[in-house]
């Protein structure tokens, strides 16, 4: 049986939100107003990301044709973040919204969706596969009792940590840009194929740069299964994680914490990895008891400041690449 793909590349506004969500639409509106659209002064198109990495891409493909802005600030873990009216302000004023979907977005993805005004809304995970978890995988654990944290039909969202499955999310961007903008294809075009090549040359630099750590220490454990895909792409083995499941937004049990603690011990992993959006507390726990590195500072979901090494799509992959040579080698 084929697995099921993430969803349409161009998503249908959804009904059924929570009842205030109407007021905060209406507030987002006056604001509108208000503000009097100060961003699409310009005549470009106006482009909303849901984070920095998918604004990123967007600019690579949209050159100087879209300003770009990101709703989700840097650090800040998508999984959970609620967006504010400023925030539906500015997609109510969009032409385009790019979501990365599979979940990741949780219910700001319907909030955007309503605040969109006639803009599309595109998920740039769209027809990716979503990955099977490994045998020995956190999502396999719970068939002994205890809550299984793979909920049926869960699909890790995270698939732009493999830049050979960034490429879709190129490809999705460039051709809603297209539908929207017909005179600026021929750009979007050529814009799309150099930012695919660099994607391809990143993927390159990060297999060598995994292949200088010895095969028995390429383990990975993670504040939450985010690394599935990156694994899969690079000869990497997800061991454990704080967190058993792909979302950060979940709590793990005592016995979730006492499982992993145990297979530290058990596989002699080197350290635990936590994206900078996420409390490294139960990390630091665990790494106590089992006297392993926490490397706190990997950028999964959002990029730096300019400046701050991880300011772009491909500078954060380089960043995390090195965080994770640096602690397995």
């Amino acid at each position: 049986m084929s697995r099921p793909r993430t969803g349409r590349a161009f998503v249908a506004p959804t009904v059924g939100l929570a009842l205030m969500l109407p007021l905060v639409l209406a507030v987002a509106a006056a604001g509108v107003i208000a503000c009097g659209g100060e961003a699409a002064d310009d005549g470009r198109l106006q482009v909303v990301a849901s984070t920095a990495f998918l604004a990123d891409m967007a600019r690579n493909v949209a050159g100087e044709r879209a300003a770009v802005t990101s709703l989700i600030p840097s650090g800040t873990d998508p999984h959970v973040f609620q967006p504010t009216p400023s925030h539906l302000r500015e997609t109510a004023r969009a032409d385009l919204v790019v979501l990365n979907g599979a979940g990741l977005e949780s219910q700001l993805a319907d909030m955007l969706r309503e605040a969109r005004g006639d803009a599309p809304v595109i998920e740039a995970a769209a027809g990716l596969e979503p990955r099977t978890p490994r045998p020995g995988e956190p999502a396999h654990e719970g068939e002994s009792g205890g809550d299984d944290h793979a909920e049926d039909g869960e699909v890790d969202p995270h698939f732009w940590l493999d830049p050979t499955l960034a490429v879709s999310y190129v490809t999705t961007m460039r051709d809603a840009l297209i539908e929207i903008d017909p005179a600026g294809a021929d750009e979007y075009r050529r814009n799309a194929e150099a930012y695919v090549g660099e994607l391809h040359e990143l993927d390159r630099w990060i297999a060598a740069q995994i292949a200088t750590i010895a095969p028995d220490d390429r383990q990975l454990v993670m504040n939450h299964v985010s690394h599935g895909y990156y694994a899969d792409r690079y000869g990497l083995r997800i061991v454990g994680a704080v967190i058993p499941g792909v979302s950060s937004g979940e709590t793990p049990s005592a016995r979730d914490l006492a499982e992993l603690v145990a297979t530290v011990r058990a596989t002699g992993v080197k350290a635990i990895f936590v994206d900078i959006g996420e409390d490294p507390g139960l990390g630091r726990q665990i790494a106590g008891e089992t006297g392993i590195e926490v490397v706190d500072d990997l950028r999964v979901h959002s990029l730096s400041e300019p400046g701050g090494g991880a300011a772009t799509y491909i500078e954060m992959l380089r960043h995390d690449t090195q965080r994770i040579v640096e602690a397995l080698r």
